[in-house]
């Protein structure tokens, strides 16, 4: 019996189902891997948004980690919520012990613009957590939060890139996802010497929740599958264009993109 590869996730707990770890465990299902978690946070979160935020103490997030590492071992890893500088500074540590592919999704804000990390960890993120990335994916608005710049065109994504790349990641997917006048979702992934822009349809479909966890987890099992990063990125971007295009509703606001729609049937 062949073992499946072991992708792990570092983040918190959606309770909607949507986003977070909950996602990443899906996403990772539906792509061929065994996923594993550190639960760095628990939140009350549905449809409508977060109704609280506890964060996880750095001893427990270290002793889940130390816990599935030691004994297990995974292939690639994927960080989202940390939420605060201790939690940034535990887990970059721990990373920092590997030698596996590491994905950062440097989670600021949720979908319905709740905030997941404090203003006072982004240091933390810059210096300590970003260098050990593999590949860092953050979308417009967390590439503000890190590095001041407003991206409002392609060429700006560039200048994103570089700034984000400064801080120490082997690669930058930069997500344009919410890049305003154009007709298609644009990413742009460079390691600062290639550079490859990544297009897809943009669907009418606000069920959106979990994009950006589903898409890191994504590259993170395609990783741990043995792709170059270029490959995973690839892969990661066309199974999250089918998983918004087949979002469906949920409760009363934002519904969840459909982790299983390749199952299904779907987009």
């Amino acid at each position: 019996m062949q073992t499946p590869p072991r992708v792990l996730t570092v983040a918190g707990s959606d309770s909607g189902g949507g986003a977070g770890i909950q996602a990443d465990l899906k996403t990772m299902l539906a792509l061929g891997t065994h996923g594993m978690s550190v639960l760095t946070a628990v939140t009350a979160q549905n449809s409508r948004g977060v109704q609280g935020a506890w964060e996880l103490p750095a001893e427990a997030v270290r002793a889940q980690f130390r816990s599935v590492v030691d004994d297990i071992g995974v292939q690639a890893v994927k960080t989202g919520m940390l939420a605060s500088p201790e939690l940034v500074e535990t887990v970059a540590a721990l990373l920092a012990e590997l030698t596996v592919p590491v994905v950062v999704d440097p989670v600021g804000v949720s979908k319905h613009g709740d905030a997941l990390l404090a203003a006072t960890a982004l240091d933390a993120v810059r210096t300590k957590l970003l260098p050990t990335a593999t590949v860092a994916t953050p979308n417009l608005d967390e590439v503000a939060q890190l590095t001041g710049l407003r991206t409002a065109d392609e060429s700006g994504m560039r200048r994103a890139a570089d700034a984000v790349l400064a801080f120490g990641p082997r690669w930058a997917l930069i997500k344009g996802g919410h890049l305003p006048g154009t007709a298609d979702a644009v990413d742009l992934l460079t390691d600062g010497a290639e550079e490859h822009w990544l297009r897809a349809p943009r669907h009418d479909n606000r069920h959106t929740h979990g994009t950006g966890c589903t898409l890191a987890s994504a590259v993170a099992a395609r990783l741990a599958h043995g792709d170059t990063v270029p490959q995973a990125v690839t892969a990661a971007k066309e199974y999250v264009t089918g998983a918004l295009a087949a979002g469906f509703r949920l409760g009363g606001g934002i519904g969840p993109v459909d982790h299983g729609w390749r199952w299904r049937g779907r987009a």
